[in-house]
């Protein structure tokens, strides 16, 4: 008999968490939910994969009593999570959503011994949807070997969660009398109304001859009737190449395939806004090495040096050469170098990158990881050392602009200010009561914490309290800026708005209401008071999982400009030096540029992976983007 222990089924929640994304809004709502119907599909999975058939042989009664469709039909209605389930196959595999780490680290996942490499994506749902398969072909089984082609009644998704298989059964046999009742009835009339019509000619062949003959012409009219489908290509981009070819038409097959568990094809087009500059390939260079997911990158501020964290449990440090990414540097090898996260050990768990940052001289490199620690590197790959005091993964990791202190933020629900001098933490802070999200310095010695919490604390070095705390947001808080004076700050939440504060008053500045999702990051224009460019109008902008991005004006907290030019969530977006363009990044795979002040695309590039985050280097000629295929690409930027 098969059993699923409680751990191994923990670990399915954890992968199918990490494999659905932070697009995928319905986590911690549906989680507990969820839960309970795994406990109750956990017994009828171990009922039908062992008892059930050992009972009731598939080479018998199954097998030759229920016809194949049946199983692809199944997939298609019996399906708990049609909201969520073709979501899933959209984001699937963009990893790092807060609900996988928090559930993740509360569960245990890394003390269990579950090979990653066996377990195939989807696994979870897999599991569900062969019980609920089974539980309904039970309800229709009726101890006999009888074909029920005609007869097989389909149960609500409601009554296969809540009751058992006795009274699912009692279901199918009540409907199953009602219909025989009924058709005994309409016959007995048709019959008696056949009797006594002398038109009635036609034998049985030539009705079902005509039947046939109906149905085929109601086929070839509805054909007719489809609009022409339009003709989607993908642009590919290479090193050496750039080459179109259509793409994979949906066909029936890629339809049972994607009901059965497998992945549906994605379309792609041209983004609607208008006809921005298509960047030809040999202006991209693309860094390959990395061997899973690339979820961070950023610039060396004071050398041609590219950093990039990876689901591979490594951080690269890419040399970029000087001048312009065009076809004469296409095929010239890169130097790059390896950061691992792991020890040389055959029971050492890999560790996922999960953030990183260059110090203010770009002398070291701070990285932070799911294994709840952070490591300081050199910018020649050396490890200066090695930082262990979270108890969970870290979210965020910033130095202070001296380049004294490095700021931390976990899911443990802590931030730790470390001294760099002295390689030791300088000041723990355990004010949130949920998972640290995000942080980010104010000066030197204050900053500002966020957490699933929805709470907001400011804090500073030798405090034992906050000295400020901002409440308002009715959903998680995903990421605060303060913006370049440091009199400003900026935050996002999952209850679709972002925020604006001050030190002055308790209460927010400004609620920015315009987007219909929840908002992922936020960053400000390096213009105004504070910057190099003070006469300029100081922008904030917002990106979202309604694939939106909004340009907002921070005295008025009016919206500027709505930039509708991503199809999928947006989850980066960056400034470049100068503040006239604005680099987002999409799960589409578009990596668009904008001109803040006309807002619409100036250029745009076309990967073939989600894209994780956006980079400008220090000379606004370059930007980084990091994708979920394993690839870093670095697109030349001269307008």
């Amino acid at each position: 008999m098969i059993s699923i222990t409680s751990t191994e089924l923990n670990y399915l929640v954890f992968r199918y968490l990490h494999e659905s994304g932070s697009s995928f809004p319905y986590s911690f709502s549906f989680l507990a939910h969820y839960i309970t119907i795994l406990h109750y599909m956990l017994i009828n999975i171990n009922i039908y994969f062992g008892y059930y058939a050992a009972t009731l042989p598939f080479s018998s009664q199954l097998h030759h009593s229920i016809p194949k469709f049946f199983i692809f039909t199944i997939c298609q209605r019996v399906s708990l999570f049609r909201p969520y389930y073709d979501g899933f196959y959209k984001v699937r595999r963009f990893g790092f959503t807060h609900s996988a780490f928090a559930f993740g680290y509360e569960a245990g996942i890394d003390k269990s011994k579950n090979d990653d490499s066996v377990v195939p994506p989807g696994a979870l749902v897999t599991f569900i949807q062969k019980g609920i398969q089974y539980l309904e072909l039970e309800a229709n089984l009726s101890g006999s070997d009888a074909d029920m082609d005609e007869d097989f009644s389909f149960l609500q998704p409601l009554d296969l969660i809540t009751k058992g298989p006795s009274e699912l059964h009692n279901i199918v046999k009540a409907r199953k009398e009602n219909l025989r009742q009924h058709k005994f009835e309409s016959n007995k009339i048709i019959n008696d109304l056949s009797q006594d019509d002398p038109r009635r000619e036609e034998t049985e062949k030539e009705r079902k001859e005509k039947e046939n003959e109906h149905t085929l012409e109601k086929i070839r009219l509805e054909k007719d009737k489809e609009p022409p489908k339009p003709e989607y290509k993908e642009i590919q981009h290479t090193d050496q190449n750039h080459t179109e070819k259509p793409e994979d038409k949906i066909t029936v097959e890629n339809l049972e395939n994607r009901a059965q568990g497998g992945a549906e094809p994605m379309e792609i087009s041209q983004s609607p806004m208008s006809s921005p500059d298509d960047t030809p390939c040999g202006y991209v260079k693309l860094l390959k090495g990395h061997t899973s997911e690339v979820f961070a990158c950023a610039w060396n501020p004071s050398a041609p040096l590219l950093a990039s964290g990876s689901g591979d449990s490594t951080a690269r440090i890419w040399k970029i050469a000087d001048g312009a990414c065009d076809s004469s540097v296409q095929n010239e090898p890169v130097n790059v170098v390896v950061l691992q996260h792991f020890k040389e050990s055959t029971n050492e768990k890999s560790k996922d990158v999960t953030t990183l940052d260059w110090n203010g001289d770009g002398t070291l490199l701070a990285t932070g990881s799911y294994d709840g620690q952070a490591r300081i590197w050199s910018r020649d790959g050396e490890l200066n050392c090695t930082l262990n005091k979270h108890r969970g993964p870290i979210f965020s990791l910033k130095w202070n602009k001296k380049g004294d202190y490095l700021l931390s933020g976990s899911v443990d629900k802590t931030a730790i200010v470390w001294n760099i001098k002295t390689v030791e933490w300088k000041q723990l802070f355990e004010f949130h009561t949920g998972p640290t999200l995000d942080v980010d310095w104010r000066n030197n010695v204050s900053f500002a914490t966020c957490s699933t919490d929805k709470m907001i604390h400011v804090c500073k070095i030798g405090e034992n309290r906050p000295i400020k705390t901002f409440s308002g947001h009715q959903d998680e808080v995903n990421a605060i800026k303060w913006d370049p004076s440091g009199s400003l700050l900026a935050s996002c939440s999952d209850d679709h708005t972002a925020k604006i504060w001050s030190l002055k008053q308790d209460n927010f500045l400004h609620d920015l209401k315009e987007h219909v999702k929840g908002i992922y990051t936020i960053r400000w224009s390096p213009t105004g008071p504070g910057t190099n460019s003070p006469n300029q109008q100081l922008v904030l902008a917002s990106a979202s999982f309604d694939s939106t991005i909004k340009l907002w004006d921070v005295e008025l907290g009016n919206v500027l400009y709505s930039l509708n030019g991503h199809r999928d969530p947006v989850y980066s977006v960056a400034f470049s030096p100068n503040g006239e363009y604005l680099a987002s990044g999409s799960m589409d795979r578009y990596l668009h540029i904008w001109s803040v002040k006309e807002g619409k695309i100036v250029k745009t590039y076309t990967g073939k992976g989600g894209i994780f985050e956006v980079n400008w280097n220090k000379d606004g000629d370059k930007v980084a983007a990091c994708f979920s295929n394993n690839i870093v690409c670095v697109l030349d930027f001269r307008m």
